[in-house]
């Protein structure tokens, strides 16, 4: 308590100051305390959650379904398959379970769009893994754990296209951007490049990417690992023709989605929180991801 760290020696003023820091201890700590004025922090909480596994309450009982998108594309997932460990994202979500106190044979998975997944409601997932950016819209809506990446975002076209020479946001304004519904790719188009034409919105990146083989768009935009598997494997002829720089304030912080005041996801900060303190998530990352490159950078100021 803040009073005993001033006590004096003598016995009765120490005993003074212990019980006036008790009875004023309501109001001392207003900077901390919550809208219903429990002044536990938010660290506080999560340390009170029982994270035991048998005190959970999950979706499916007796196991951990987490929730992403079909089809699940690389890095993020191999072989359209999240259960099977490979891909970044799928190896997160064992990894955050087996802190978590899951075995791998107790993790399922269910399919989740990406809209359902940030719409407000229940939920049938635990938590949904499928390049969720954190944004102060989409958290009136769910909750999100803390970030297991960061990233920019990243403009993919055909070498030969209009696009392909662009450096500047001017460079793009009088193109045909297109993105997937929901993203915060689709938002950055509207929000921050401002094109003469309004964007391309597509259901899912699928879409996105025949579009830009038909050469109906210019150029699509996504995450960096994105773009960069895009080019590299999936679209021959392609090219990332430029990344956003994150400093900027523009970058992508991916976290786990959670409905909202679900305490599992008090839970799942502390198992990432042991990842990131062991290196153990920086492995996954080296392992899934380091093939993503440099691009150039296109300025947005």
């Amino acid at each position: 308590m803040p009073g005993m760290a001033r006590r004096t020696t003598a016995l009765l003023l120490a005993v003074g100051l212990v019980a006036f820091t008790a009875a004023c201890g309501d109001s001392e700590d207003d900077d901390e305390a919550t809208p219903d004025g429990d002044s536990t922090t938010e660290e506080e909480g999560a340390s009170a959650t029982d994270c035991s596994v048998d005190a959970l309450e999950l979706v499916n009982d007796t196991v951990l379904t987490v929730g992403t998108d079909s089809p699940a594309f690389p890095p993020w997932f191999q072989d359209d398959d999240p259960a099977n460990g490979e891909g970044f994202e799928s190896a997160v979500a064992y990894a955050v379970a087996d802190e978590m106190g899951f075995d791998e044979g107790e993790v399922t998975w269910t399919v989740v769009g990406f809209n359902n997944a940030i719409a407000p409601g229940e939920k049938d997932f635990d938590f949904d893994i499928n390049q969720v950016s954190i944004s102060e819209e989409r958290e009136e809506a769910v909750d999100f754990s803390d970030p297991y990446y960061e990233t920019n975002q990243a403009l993919v076209g055909y070498e030969d296209s209009p696009a392909a020479d662009a450096t500047t946001l001017e460079d793009l304004q009088g193109l045909k951007l297109g993105a997937q519904v929901g993203t915060t790719s689709l938002d950055f188009i509207i929000d921050v490049i401002q094109p003469d034409a309004e964007p391309s919105v597509y259901n899912d990146n699928s879409q996105a990417k025949a579009a830009l083989d038909a050469q109906q768009v210019d150029a699509v935009l996504f995450d960096l690992p994105t773009a960069f598997y895009v080019s590299s494997v999936e679209m021959e002829g392609t090219k990332v023709i430029g990344q956003f720089p994150a400093e900027a304030g523009e970058g992508d912080a991916f976290g786990l989605v959670f409905t909202e005041g679900d305490p599992l996801r008090d839970c799942a900060n502390e198992a990432l929180a042991r990842l990131k303190e062991s290196g153990r998530l920086d492995d996954i990352e080296q392992e899934w991801l380091s093939d993503v490159v440099d691009a150039p950078v296109i300025p947005v100021e």
